[in-house]
């Protein structure tokens, strides 16, 4: 009989227990206080908190699953836009700029007119940024990433992002403008003056104040002087290829005038007045 008592307080310690469970299992959802394996709740706000946890504590392709959820589970849901920012976040994190660079993009495609969207283009223009490479090499993610900076400057001017747009696009001018003036002193070095001078004006005109000012005035210079030097030097050729072809001319008629002359005084002795006559008339 006291077994039985026993046993009755033990399975009602257990219905108890039971129904204690799901209700503190919401009391520590709410207070985040789970373990982070734990199943979150099924709500757009209890995934996103996930999310952004996972985020936090740098689970970065955990953090997107749970973002790609909100968007997949609750597409009308106001969560499901900062989910896609979210998700891109996540692979810029994780230093996917491709992907990440893309869905900044498609954000600003689908929600034009969100709050966002210029958070979203100083974005894209990191993504480029974050790939740039050295001045010796192509400078095609310089030149988006300027691109992209600027178009946030030319619509977003009370953007919080605006100072910092405007700071990043001059380094990449500066960069660009390191770029052409290594590419025209290695075209100057090949004596290949013409291409060098093209880059040369090209950095004066383009990227006027970032610094090299004048250290392009003075190859600028040289270069024209070298352009000017080289010049000279081909006309002088010309010319005196010129005359060697007018001397070898001259020498050739001359040869075959005095080959005349000597055949006809072979063949017709008297003719020698006749060329006097004609050497005087001339």
């Amino acid at each position: 009989m006291y077994v039985n008592v026993i046993q009755k307080r033990v399975q009602l310690k257990f219905i108890l227990f039971a129904l204690l469970v799901p209700l503190i299992f919401c009391g520590c959802s709410s207070l985040n206080i789970f373990s982070k394996h734990e199943t979150p709740r099924a709500t757009p706000e209890g995934l996103y908190a996930r999310a952004s946890e996972e985020f936090k504590n740098g689970h970065y392709k955990k953090a997107q699953e749970y973002f790609l959820r909100v968007k997949e589970e609750y597409p009308l849901h106001d969560m499901a836009i900062l989910a896609e920012i979210g998700i891109a976040d996540s692979l810029y994190s994780d230093k996917e700029y491709t992907e990440a660079e893309t869905a900044y993009s498609d954000f600003i495609s689908l929600h034009p007119v969100n709050e966002n969207v210029p958070y979203a283009l100083f974005q894209v223009g990191m993504c480029h940024y974050n790939q740039i490479a050295a001045i010796d090499r192509d400078q095609t993610e310089t030149i988006k990433a300027k691109d992209a900076w600027e178009k946030l400057v030319a619509r977003y001017p009370e953007s919080k992002f605006f100072t910092m747009a405007e700071k990043l696009i001059r380094e990449c001018k500066q960069k660009l403008a390191e770029h052409d003036f290594y590419v025209g002193k290695f075209y100057f070095r090949q004596k290949k003056y013409h291409a060098a001078l093209s880059r040369f004006e090209n950095v004066a005109r383009e990227y006027a104040n970032v610094g090299l000012d004048y250290k392009v005035e003075y190859y600028i210079e040289e270069t024209k002087a070298k352009i000017v030097e080289e010049e000279t030097v081909i006309l002088k050729q010309e010319l005196e290829k010129k005359e060697k072809e007018e001397k070898e001319i001259n020498k050739k008629n001359g040869d075959k005038k005095s080959e005349k002359k000597k055949l006809t005084e072979t063949l017709f002795p008297d003719s020698s007045l006749y060329w006097s006559e004609t050497t005087d008339a001339k």
